[in-house]
């Protein structure tokens, strides 16, 4: 099976319909992967009267340092990338097709928010 296949939208009730996806991860790296990181890592290793809030956060940074803060967050983007895989072969719901990078979108806009606010006082 060619990979290409493997993941086209080519079949399913949301042919034609590519460019929703790209921008709703192009929103989802910025927000969580991008906005939520830079704020977490500027708040952790720059600001010493805040500390992470998030217990899988925090051991992650304490035992990895900034890798366990990446590996933390690149294992969520596969994990939220596979469900939408699935996702999109085995249903015509769009809820559950664009929820897992819609949540990761909204998750992160909301964290970098609160940790702008923490940042800026």
């Amino acid at each position: 099976m060619d990979s290409r296949q493997w993941v086209t939208l080519d079949g399913t009730p949301f042919e034609g319909q590519a460019d929703q996806f790209y921008w709703l991860w192009i929103v989802a790296t910025t927000t969580y992967g991008v906005g939520d990181v830079v704020t977490t890592v500027a708040l952790l290793y720059f600001d010493s009267s805040v500390g992470e809030a998030n217990a899988l956060v925090r051991a992650a940074v304490g035992e990895f340092g900034l890798a366990g803060l990446a590996g933390l967050k690149l294992g969520v983007f596969c994990l939220c990338l596979g469900l939408q895989v699935v996702a999109i072969r085995d249903t015509d719901d769009p809820v559950v097709v664009y929820g897992p990078p819609a949540i990761l979108a909204v998750f992160g806009g909301f964290t970098t928010a609160f940790n702008l606010r923490l940042l800026l006082g």
